[in-house]
């Protein structure tokens, strides 16, 4: 494509951020295919460091008003020059009837920032693109509504799961000013988005894939020799739907011949908490505590390991992961995988051919990481195939090529 492509508006919950590097990688891949956009971020960046992938973007990024009360001026000018747009009033309509259904001071948060959006936007602007189907989405909508332009989005793993079915469905409906498209990155979230859309046609299933020509070839790795030190690597933020504190509890049922280490990589709040847990068991010396790190430090970690180990699991709000890229990122590397059958990570790694899905439970953690430790030919095995099947289905470039097509037609006509 070249320089005349559609303006996009992309809305993100914050840029950058270190977490999402999935989404720095998409957004990269369609400038590349020649999509002009702004990127409008809900918050300020808090993440210390950047990815390579940011700073490849040339997007122009806006922040609207984190805080509505941070910049009242700001706020207050946008909503009269919102009130003058020809959607203002259907969308105010429909924000109320939001409202009732969630007071919460996040949806009048949404509705002040989607005035600040629908009053910034460049004329140009011929569509909004939203990155997760819950804040952001809300925005985008709102906005879209005012300024009379179709929107879309990408939805992903808490926002489908943690969202109230109402939302959800209203998103989905052309009679509710719903999204021209969605697109979700699970075949499991791709099913349930579908059953509440009035055109199942209107949900795309497009895994976020990998550009492997963004990471080295895997390190020659040569099968572990039995009673060398076992070092498991893990990425992922501290939160409960990580699964962290039950592998913590599975280390303590490890053999104590078993001479292991394990290092975490990845923010969040628990850090203390759990580390509070291994020292109270007694293998604080074992554990590494590496914080958020940039892309390429994580793959060097991961070339530096023997297994990699996400015990992911449901979380008590019905948070839960999609299909993590860093599971796609320990295959390019040839490191063994160790998790659970949870959400979409089954369609990538099948059990026994592709590495290790596992129970959550402490004791079955335990009895597997045990296992690969000591059957290493069989782990490298299982990690060969795991990088076959990357390179062979799981390409970022397919992906790539659908949502261009999605949101070029998206700014060409609006219809899904």
């Amino acid at each position: 494509m070249t320089g005349t492509a559609p303006k996009l508006a992309v809305l993100v919950k914050g840029w950058p951020r270190l977490s999402e590097t999935f989404i720095a990688q998409e957004l990269v891949a369609l400038e590349e295919a020649g999509h002009r956009f702004d990127i409008w971020s809900l918050r300020h960046p808090t993440d210390t460091k950047r990815h390579p992938l940011h700073d490849k973007l040339k997007a122009r990024v806006h922040y609207l008003p984190e805080y509505l009360y941070e910049e009242p001026g700001r706020v207050w000018r946008a909503r009269e020059m919102a009130q003058r747009l020809p959607g203002y009033a259907e969308a105010y309509e429909i924000w109320r009837a939001d409202l009732v259904r969630d007071r919460s001071p996040n949806r009048i948060r949404r509705f002040g920032q989607a005035c600040v959006l629908a009053a910034e936007l460049p004329p140009e602007t011929e569509g909004l693109y939203a990155h997760f189907m819950h804040t952001p989405s809300s925005v985008a909508r709102y906005a879209a509504i005012m300024r009379d332009l179709p929107w879309s989005f990408s939805a992903h793993a808490k926002d489908i799961w943690t969202s109230p079915e109402w939302e959800k469905r209203e998103k989905l409906q052309a009679a509710t000013y719903g999204a021209v498209f969605g697109a979700t990155c699970t075949g499991v979230g791709a099913e349930h988005l579908r059953s509440l859309a009035d055109d199942p046609a209107r949900v795309d299933l497009i895994y976020h894939g990998l550009d492997l020509s963004r990471f080295p070839p895997p390190p020659d790795r040569a099968p572990r020799t039995l009673g060398s030190p076992f070092h498991m690597l893990s990425v992922g933020r501290l939160v409960e739907k990580k699964g962290f504190d039950r592998l913590i509890q599975a280390f303590t049922h490890l053999p104590a011949d078993l001479d292991w280490h394990w290092t975490h990589i990845g923010g969040g709040g628990s850090r203390d908490h759990l580390q509070a847990q291994a020292e109270a068991a007694g293998i604080g010396d074992r554990i590494t505590w590496r914080g958020a790190c940039d892309q390429p430090e994580v793959i060097e970690a991961m070339r530096q390991a023997d297994l990699f180990v996400l015990p992911s699991r449901i979380a008590s709000d019905g948070d839960r992961d999609g299909l993590p890229n860093v599971l796609m990122e320990a295959a390019s590397q040839l490191l063994p995988i160790l998790s659970t059958p949870v959400s979409a990570i089954p369609e990538f790694i099948e059990p026994g051919q592709h590495g290790t899905l596992c129970d959550d439970d402490p004791e079955a953690l335990a009895k597997d990481i045990t296992l690969l430790a000591r059957n290493p030919e069989a782990a490298a095995n299982m990690a060969q195939a795991a990088r076959e099947r990357l390179v062979s289905e799981f390409g970022m470039a397919p992906g790539i090529a659908k949502l261009s097509e999605r949101l070029n037609a998206l700014c060409a006509d609006g219809s899904p």
